[in-house]
């Protein structure tokens, strides 16, 4: 094997809490993805407008963060941690089987939002778990975490795309005008913002012909052993009720007796871990109270910022890039032909689940802080080259795999990285996906708005401003680093790895 024994030796260890957790990040990529490409169909099936449908990717995003930022309220236990897990997964099922019945855009907005809850709850817990299993060594494992959903993203529009209408979906009198545009809109489609869409004329009123509920309902049995895996590992570590099993704690026995010896505590840590070294990994409401600030250093607090800031510009590089490059193709200069234009997401997202499968061994035998660099800078000088061609097509379609492939491994590779320097002691997994989360929000957002001002030639230069941001970002996030107080020898040999090691009954504590 490509690893150590070491590390191998832990990973049989944890060998079903991991394969649950990876397997819970593909129903998280499962969701994400089927919005895009079914929404016109949606539009049929709830007979609504172009700009009334948008709303529901608004609920959904504007909810996962908000389960982002929530997620961490289920930290203190493995049974809080997995009965979360399980009620999310089940949620995303029962979403996909209860799509077909929303014949009223706001009801499917509720639903919408519903999952968007269960995808951040996902998106914070499954991270957080996988840290505290493999700390130090959480940097692979969190790799193949996000190949995971990057493979649920490239599956679910794959289902979709058979039932998915050829010709527009509500039969009327203006059918046939509106038909000859309609894989063009669908592929100019992005969150809540129809952007130049509006002049197309699409019926409201008529007969539905529409198949895509098979779609939702095949997605539906998919992701069905995904709560029961979860299930499973709660049976397992004996947290079923009914079987009176007790709920286990995530830390250590030592961690806790320490955590209720405060001052104990204190007197084996450096001022900036005090503040959080009882608290570990909380929601982002509890990360931002008073009580947990005291005696922290400035770099404590500039660590999560600039690494949140980070992935604020990556992923909303992601966001903005994926939405907007299909109508970038399609408008002068390049005015590629739409059906080949509607590669390019595809491709976009195809490299992106590439590189996160590439970085799993890669990952292993280069620091996370190396990888970051390396996506940061590749990110950097692939926006450089398309701006210097832009008038070529075939290098935009070589720069939307470059740009998959430098962006891929940066989520990961970041969260590893920044949990590394705080010693796994901070809030650095619910403040990262937060940031993570309203980055493609935003910045999706405001791509769209300068293109619709200022033109299609724009987008790559939104998409340079932001590389040359994210580079920024990292370079204060290492000179923090630099001055980050390191931990004591004795928090070091009592701390990273042996916390996370599993007992002799096979139960994994953190």
């Amino acid at each position: 094997m490509w690893w150590d024994e070491r590390v191998s030796a832990r990973f049989r260890r944890n060998l079903q809490p991991t394969l649950t957790y990876w397997s819970v990040f593909f129903s998280f990529g499962l969701c994400i993805a089927f919005l895009g490409p079914t929404l016109l169909d949606l539009r049929c099936q709830t007979q609504s407008s172009l700009s009334q449908i948008t709303w529901v990717f608004f609920s959904q995003q504007f909810c996962l963060l908000l389960g982002s930022c929530l997620g961490g309220v289920f930290k203190r236990t493995l049974a809080q941690s997995l009965f979360a897990l399980f009620a999310s997964s089940l949620a995303i099922s029962l979403v996909f089987a209860i799509i077909p019945l929303c014949h009223n855009v706001v009801v499917l907005a509720v639903v919408m939002a519903v999952a968007g809850l269960a995808m951040g709850c996902i998106d914070t817990i499954s991270n957080m778990q996988l840290v505290k299993i493999y700390q130090k060594d959480s940097a692979i494992f969190l790799q193949a975490l996000h190949f995971f959903v990057g493979f649920g993203a490239l599956l679910s529009p794959l289902i979709a795309d058979p039932f998915l209408s050829d010709t527009n979906c509500i039969l009327s009198n203006s059918t046939a005008n509106a038909s000859s545009n309609l894989p063009h809109i669908r592929k100019s489609l992005v969150p809540h913002h129809p952007g130049n869409l509006s002049h197309y004329d699409l019926p409201m009123k008529g007969m539905v012909v529409t198949r895509v509920s098979y779609a939702f309902w095949i997605m539906a049995l998919i992701n069905l052993p995904v709560p029961i895996a979860v299930f499973l590992l709660l049976y397992k570590e004996r947290m079923v009720p009914c079987w009176g099993g007790r709920s286990h704690p995530l830390l250590s026995a030592d961690e806790l007796a320490m955590e209720a010896r405060p001052g104990d505590k204190d007197e084996l840590s450096t001022p900036a871990q005090r503040p959080r070294a009882a608290a570990g990994h909380d929601d982002l409401l509890s990360c931002c109270q008073s009580r947990n600030f005291r005696g922290a250093s400035y770099t404590y607090f500039a660590v999560h910022v600039t690494g949140a800031l980070v992935l604020f510009m990556t992923d909303g590089i992601v966001g903005e890039y994926s939405g907007f490059v299909y109508s970038y193709a399609v408008e002068e200069p390049l005015a590629v032909v739409h059906k080949v234009a509607g590669y390019l997401p595809s491709l976009f997202w195809g490299f992106i689940t590439l590189g996160r499968l590439i970085s799993i061994p890669v990952s292993y035998r280069m620091k996370p802080a190396t990888m970051v660099f390396i996506n940061v800078v590749g990110v950097l000088i692939t926006f450089l080259l398309l701006l210097i061609f832009s008038s070529s097509v075939v290098f935009l379609f070589v720069g939307t795999a470059s740009l998959g492939l430098f962006l891929s491994s940066t989520f990961p590779s970041m969260l590893a990285y920044t949990e590394d320097i705080l010693q796994y002691q901070g809030c650095a997994t619910t403040v990262l996906v937060t940031g993570a989360g309203i980055g493609e929000m935003v910045l999706q957002l405001l791509v769209g708005s300068i293109i619709h001002d200022r033109g299609s030639y724009s987008f790559l230069v939104c998409g340079m401003i932001f590389g040359c941001l994210a580079f920024t970002f990292y370079a204060f996030l290492v000179f923090f680093h630099r001055m980050y107080p390191k931990p004591s020898p004795e928090l070091d040999d009592a701390s990273p790895d042996k916390a996370a090691v599993p007992d002799d009954t096979g139960q994994y504590q953190r």
